[in-house]
C-alpha cells in the first residue's frame, strides 16, 4: 500500500515526457543511474518528471535528467504532457520503455497542432472477450458503434479512449483480438488493469500482471491532456481473488462468478 500511496502523491505533479539514452548498462534487479533527455519538435523540454514507478526526477533545462531506478523497476515511462500527442502503437498508448532492453533510446514528442484545452475521451467498460465469439460480436457491434461515436464529433475533435479493465476474460490469448479492435477505432487508448486480465493462478500480486505488462506496459501511469490529469490505478489484488477461487471451486465444483 505505501508504493500505492507515493505513487499516487507524486503522481498529481508528473507531466512530461522523455526520450533516454542509457549510458549504463542495465542489469534487471539492480538499481542503475538512468539518464537521458526530454524533446520535442527538436527542442529540450525542462521540469518535465520522469518515473519507474517508484521515484520520479524533473528534466534540467537542457532536457536532461538521471533516475536511480528501483531494484524492482520495470519500466521507465512518461506521463504526457499537455500539448502534446500522445505516442501509440497501431493506437494502443507507448508511453513507456522496458528497462530490460538497455541500449539507446531516444524519444521525442509531437506537438499537437491545437490547444487541447477542450478534448472529449471515451470509456470501454468490460469487454471481457472470452472466445473467438465474443470477438466475432465486438468486431461486429462495438467496434462500428464507437466509431460512429467518434466521427460524430468531426475531424478536428481531439479524442482519446481508456480502457478500463476485463479487457478479456481470462483468456489472455485475446489481447491481440482486443487490440486489432482498438486499431479499427483509430484513436489513442490507454489501457487499465481488471481482475480478468490478471495472471491470477499465480498466486501473488506481483506476477499477476505479468501478461498484461508484456502487452501494455506499467499498471500504475499517468497522462494530461488540457487541465486534466489522468491518472491510472492497479486496485486489484491477485490473492485475494485466487483464494476465493480455490474455496469457491472446491464447495461448487466449478468456476464461481462471485469472485469475478
Amino acid at each position: 500500500m505505501m508504493n500505492r500511496r507515493l505513487f499516487i502523491q507524486r503522481s498529481l505533479v508528473i507531466s512530461g515526457a522523455l526520450a533516454l539514452t542509457f549510458k549504463n548498462t542495465f542489469a534487471f534487479g539492480k538499481k542503475t543511474a538512468v539518464t537521458g533527455k526530454v524533446t520535442a519538435a527538436g527542442k529540450p523540454l525542462a521540469n518535465v518528471l520522469v518515473s519507474d514507478g517508484f521515484n520520479i526526477v524533473p528534466t534540467a533545462k537542457d532536457g536532461t535528467y538521471q533516475l536511480n531506478t528501483d531494484a524492482k523497476a520495470e519500466f521507465v515511462f512518461i506521463s504526457i504532457p499537455s500539448g502534446y500527442e500522445f505516442p501509440h502503437d497501431k493506437y494502443i498508448a507507448r508511453h513507456y520503455q522496458w528497462l530490460s532492453q538497455g541500449g539507446s533510446f531516444n524519444f521525442e514528442l509531437v506537438p499537437l497542432k491545437k490547444a487541447d484545452s477542450k478534448h472529449t475521451f471515451i470509456v470501454w467498460a468490460d469487454p471481457q472477450v472470452k472466445n473467438k465469439k465474443d470477438v466475432a460480436q465486438m468486431m461486429a457491434q462495438s467496434v462500428p458503434d464507437t466509431k460512429q461515436t467518434v466521427a460524430s464529433f468531426g475531424p478536428d475533435e481531439l479524442i482519446h479512449g481508456i480502457g478500463v479493465g476485463d479487457l478479456v476474460w481470462d483468456n489472455h490469448e485475446l489481447f491481440g483480438d482486443y487490440n486489432a479492435a482498438i486499431g479499427q477505432i483509430g484513436i489513442p487508448f490507454f489501457q487499465g488493469l481488471g481482475n480478468h486480465d490478471m495472471d491470477y493462478r499465480q498466486g501473488d500480486d506481483s506476477t499477476s500482471d505479468k501478461t498484461f505488462k508484456k502487452f501494455y506496459g506499467p499498471t500504475y501511469y499517468s497522462f494530461n491532456r488540457g487541465r486534466a490529469h489522468y491518472v491510472m490505478l492497479d486496485d486489484v489484488r491477485a490473492r485475494v481473488r485466487w483464494l476465493c477461487y480455490r474455496a469457491a471451486i472446491k464447495l461448487a465444483g466449478k468456476r464461481p462468478e462471485v469472485c469475478s
